[in-house]
């Protein structure tokens, strides 16, 4: 979409925001208010460019009589770079699901209990994150490990504002591989384990249809560490989605419908990255800024704890603030790899 279609959009959706009648549909004027927020950045860096050459325009013809407005044009002139170039940046296409919620999975792998804990420090990393940015958190399920970690934990982060999550944390899907000392150990000797990080934008219920005759639904009595039960009643559930084979459990809340309805919350997020990869494939687009599904080959980030140091292989970032990475100290992480998806972008469309 170039720049004029995107004003006339601009236009239109501001007399529809206008409209008493939208706002009776909420969830409408909620998808026209997400849009008109992300075009408000492009319109207002226009409006004040083309304000800057209007005024440049008018100071060079009046300079001839009076110094000082040559001195304003070379202002001027100078302002022009920068909106011009902040312009371009605001045009590159965004990722459609930036402005979405997500959902994330950790899971255990190489390293037995040692990893357990590692997914639990992750855990924590993400849910101080969250807290320091204002995000809202929702642990949705957990398979704790005996030590107190974690061998599965599913978390719903939903944002405050406009910025979506999925914007800042789509980078995290992939094997995060920790080198420390495990309590596990008792002669002290470092070892490599790794947790996986699946990240999924998390899907509205028009964003994937689920047919109910797809599902089949299973109950069952959840347990804990080490395989005790925890509940006397069969309120766990497990639902497969019988076309594509998609398997979701659900434990921790209480109550049986309590738990389907998160694991519906799970499915359809996992369905819509399904969808959305399809579609990509058939287009052959490629993704290189995240990864959607743990490649156990593909570390994307080690945390050396005897070094104190982060390091981030896909765009060399390293840092030694390890402690205070897993703080919740993740925006230096973060902003690294969006600059680095950026700076793709630019060189894409240049």
């Amino acid at each position: 979409m170039n720049l004029d279609e995107l004003l006339k959009e601009y236009s239109e959706l501001e007399l529809q925001l206008a409209d008493p009648a939208v706002h009776a549909d909420q969830s409408r004027a909620r998808t026209l208010g997400r849009r008109y927020s992300q075009l408000t950045p492009i319109v207002t860096t226009y409006r004040e460019l083309e304000s800057v050459r209007q005024d440049l325009t008018a100071a060079k013809e009046l300079a001839g009589e009076d110094d000082g407005f040559a001195a304003e044009a070379v202002e001027l002139e100078g302002r022009i770079g920068p909106l011009e170039e902040r312009l371009k940046h605001l045009l590159i296409p965004r990722d459609p699901n930036d402005d979405k919620d997500i959902i994330m999975e950790i899971k255990a792998g190489e390293g037995g209990e040692e990893s357990a804990l590692f997914a639990g420090d992750l855990l924590r990393m993400y849910l101080r994150y969250a807290e320091r940015v204002g995000w809202k958190t929702e642990v949705i399920d957990s398979q704790p490990s005996d030590l107190g970690g974690y061998k599965d934990v599913t978390v719903a982060i939903k944002a405050k504002g406009d910025e979506g999550v999925w914007s800042r944390l789509k980078f995290e899907g992939g094997v995060h591989r920790v080198q420390r000392v495990p309590v596990t150990e008792s002669q002290g000797r470092i070892h490599t384990s790794a947790a996986g990080v699946l990240v999924y934008p998390e899907a509205e219920e028009v964003d994937v249809q689920i047919d109910p005759n797809d599902l089949r639904i299973d109950v069952y009595r959840s347990s804990g560490p080490g395989g005790q039960s925890v509940n006397t009643t069969d309120s766990a559930v497990r639902i497969t989605h019988l076309p594509t084979g998609v398997v979701v459990s659900c434990q921790n809340e209480k109550s049986q419908l309590q738990n389907k309805e998160s694991a519906m919350r799970i499915l359809r997020a996992r369905l819509l990255a399904i969808a959305q990869e399809e579609a990509e494939a058939a287009a052959q687009a490629e993704r290189k800024s995240q990864v959607r599904t743990v490649d156990r080959s593909e570390r994307i980030r080690t945390y050396n704890f005897p070094e104190n140091r982060i390091s981030d292989h896909r765009v060399g970032f390293k840092a030694y603030n390890l402690d205070q990475v897993l703080d919740g100290e993740l925006n230096a992480v973060t902003q690294a790899l969006i600059d680095a998806e950026m700076a793709e972008k630019l060189a894409q469309h240049s």
